[in-house]
């Protein structure tokens, strides 16, 4: 098979508000990070205006038809892996994805080919795509759910913007020990690393600001718990129910492994909503939990 590099043309129609202002000021404003901007002044075809390449310093006018060439890079070390993948959206620019549980988002030195990347690469290749993997929010490998990921460096870096700036909002299912008190609370206590553990985080004064929001759904020994986080730490649900007292079942790290019948976190990815990085839709997505979660859901 043939395989073609990714390219994606961007073209805006100049308007009023940016007559006679430079080529470099309208692509900051429409997101374009530095790094991007240097690709495409390398790019004899990175920037035009009608068929003409011109600099980023160039004046624009009213009316000029500003063209845009990002030619993606693919990802180095991904060995593509024929895995399935549960794909809820995709358009050239972003994918949204339902992670099954036991999948890592990235490689590692212990698992460089089962990893959502790995899929990825594989059904792009199959696709006769060669591009970079951009993934804009993470799980851990046991948590399953939504995972949104770009397909360019300019969905990329638009998104990337947005997570920081918390304009992306994600909404979690959980099954945890006991019922939390109250019942809607805000748990608002920083995590760092545990010493001596280079994966394990604690509830810990040194460590940075993490929030987390949540409301008791079914109350009982065991809880469904729906959360929405205000930060983005390293296992920041996990730790923040641990410390108020409610683990997450089956949790090995912060409560007790195979607790409730589950083997792994029971912990599930379940609303997306975030801004589309090109057409500026707002877009929503809802993934039900995986069966070990709902099979226990359902008998509460």
């Amino acid at each position: 098979m043939a395989y073609k590099r990714m390219i994606r043309k961007l073209s805006y129609e100049i308007d009023d508000v940016f007559d006679k202002k430079t080529v470099l000021a309208f692509l900051k404003h429409q997101g374009f990070s530095s790094r991007l901007i240097k690709e495409l002044k390398k790019n004899p075809h990175g920037i035009l205006i009608g068929n003409k390449k011109v600099t980023v310093q160039k004046t624009l006018k009213k009316g000029n038809t500003l063209t845009v060439y990002i030619k993606e890079k693919e990802s180095e070390n991904v060995v593509p892996a024929d895995i399935p993948l549960d794909i809820l959206f995709e358009d050239r620019d972003v994918i949204v994805i339902n992670k099954p549980p036991f999948m890592a988002t990235h490689p590692s030195q212990n698992n460089y080919d089962t990893t959502l990347a790995n899929a990825l690469a594989f059904y792009f290749l199959q696709k006769g795509e060669k591009t970079a993997i951009h993934p804009v929010n993470r799980l851990d490998k046991n948590t399953s759910g939504l995972i949104l990921v770009a397909k360019n460096m300019h969905a990329s870096a638009v998104l990337s913007d947005d997570l920081k700036q918390k304009k992306i909002q994600r909404e979690y299912l959980a099954l945890c020990h006991g019922t939390p008190i109250p019942a809607v609370g805000r748990i608002d206590a920083p995590i760092a690393r545990c010493q001596g553990s280079a994966i394990k985080r604690e509830v810990s004064d040194k460590g940075d600001s993490a929030v987390t929001n949540y409301e008791v759904i079914k109350a009982g020994e065991i809880s469904l718990v729906r959360l929405r986080l205000e930060t983005g730490r390293t296992h920041q649900i996990r730790v923040h129910m641990s410390h108020i007292g409610n683990p997450l079942l089956s949790d090995f790290l912060y409560g007790k492994e195979g607790s409730g019948g589950m083997n792994r976190h029971a912990l599930h990815s379940y609303t997306l909503d975030f801004i589309h990085p090109l057409t500026k839709e707002a877009m929503h997505f809802e993934a039900k939990p995986y069966t070990d979660m709902q099979r226990i859901i359902d008998t509460l």
